[in-house]
């Protein structure tokens, strides 16, 4: 009992004393714990309060719903549970000797839960517009032309409209060309470029031997793939597969959508990623084409919309899971959820390797590992087709996987799902403005 006194009064002593001096900020150093804690009703956030020379700090709350339990760390000082019991604000104050030194604000989201997937799926995207991939030269009486590049129309431009009337596919193109050309006539064309809406003047130019008339651009209404579903969440039956942008195989541009299907798929064979090789799943749209939902948004972190049917399970974990924020990802196993054969959803290995607690929406979050000996030998690592396998680890839904390493397949990144969320449209109770970097 004596020397406990004698340890609170050194305590004591040598914060008035650093106080004293102005050396405040350095002793709240010693106290590793954030500025602002952000963590969800229900669920426990482990924390370290101060080095063992600080011990005897404790912590106050000025809400009810907070609960804190300590356990000793001969290294670490204390580690320290927070538990939010329900939904709320509070302050944290960390005080050592009865003195104040630091103050935590404490944010307890409501808890949200989400279904993962893993399922493979096929992706059909329907543009705004038609897409120009490319210029070709029209063989004339006059010698060789390409009328889209003297109208200055650049590859990776979105024709919109065509005299002043909308274009959505590719079929309606080929009459206002023929017309004008057979007129005289230039096409006023409105186009996308970059956010950016211009307006160009084309002459279609008759090809040479050919009734027909040509403006020189090779276009596209239209894009395909595979991927994986990441999650959906069973009340609104939003959902987010992919977890990275989808961009036109030619302009390398992102594909901006009018509309667009995922549709089951099933994966046939594996072509296995080695160094400087990234693999790729071969898979079709099943036989039966079942339309899974629809596609609305084509974003940084993958593809997002609604499902249209309730037949979407993985046979794994079709139960609810919570989510964890970016700051509550650690370091270590993990599991992912994906198809390396036929449409069967299995469970794999990885390694969280680290994780960037964003505060902001970011890609590549996080780099994980493949350590499944099983998905190594089928797959070699990551490959193409496996982005938005979910991750998982510890009971929760952390992110989905999205990019393989080219030098090394066993790794690559993968996204927060808290990211995911917000761009399909769940509200999680965080006020993230930033645009994703």
């Amino acid at each position: 009992m004596k020397a406990e006194k004698i340890r609170k009064v050194i305590g004591v002593i040598l914060l008035v004393l650093v106080v004293g001096i102005g050396f405040i900020k350095p002793v709240q150093e010693y106290v590793n714990i954030p500025n602002e804690l952000v963590m969800f009703e229900g669920q426990k956030t482990e924390l370290f309060s101060v080095l063992p020379a600080f011990s005897d700090a404790t912590l106050k709350a000025n809400k009810d719903f907070l609960v804190f339990d300590k356990k000793k760390d001969e290294s670490l000082g204390e580690a320290v549970t927070v538990m939010g019991q329900q939904q709320g604000d509070a302050d944290v104050t960390v005080e050592m000797g009865g003195f104040p030194v630091k103050n935590v604000d404490v944010d307890v989201l409501p808890e949200i839960k989400v279904i993962p997937g893993g399922q493979s799926i096929g992706v059909k995207l329907n543009t705004v517009g038609v897409l120009v991939v490319g210029h070709h030269l029209v063989q004339t009486d006059e010698g060789e032309k390409s009328p889209g590049e003297l109208a200055e129309i650049e590859v990776g431009d979105m024709i919109t409209k065509i005299n002043g009337e909308p274009i959505e596919k590719m079929s309606q193109v080929a009459s206002y060309v023929q017309d004008a050309g057979e007129k005289g006539k230039e096409l006023e064309m409105e186009i996308n470029r970059e956010q950016e809406t211009l307006t160009k003047k084309l002459k279609p130019l008759k090809a040479k031997g050919e009734d027909s008339y040509r403006m020189g651009l090779y276009i596209r209404d239209s894009a395909a793939g595979v991927g994986t579903l990441t999650f959906y969440d069973p009340e609104s039956k939003k959902y987010g597969a992919l977890g990275h942008v989808i961009s036109d195989i030619d302009t390398k541009k992102p594909i901006t959508v009018n509309d667009g299907q995922i549709i089951r798929s099933s994966v046939k064979s594996i072509e296995k990623g080695a160094n400087g090789d990234p693999g790729e799943k071969l898979a079709n749209f099943s036989k039966e084409r079942q339309v899974l939902g629809t596609i609305t948004k084509n974003s940084p972190f993958g593809i997002f919309g609604e499902l249209t049917t309730d037949e979407v399970r993985n046979n794994v974990q079709d139960q609810e899971m919570p989510i964890a924020l970016a700051s509550q990802v650690k370091e270590g196993p993990a599991k992912i959820l994906t198809v390396v054969e036929g449409e069967e959803v299995k469970e794999f290995d990885v390694e969280v390797v680290s994780s960037v607690p964003q505060k902001f929406p970011a890609t590549k979050g996080m780099v994980i590992k493949v350590t499944d000996s099983k998905l190594l030998e089928a797959t070699g690592g990551i490959v193409q087709g496996m982005s938005g396998s979910p991750i998982i680890q510890d009971g929760k839904v952390i992110g989905a996987v999205t990019h393989v390493f080219v030098n090394d397949p066993t790794s690559g990144y993968g996204a927060h799902i808290q990211w995911m969320l917000q761009e399909a449209g769940i509200d999680i109770g965080l006020d993230n403005e930033a645009k994703a970097s």
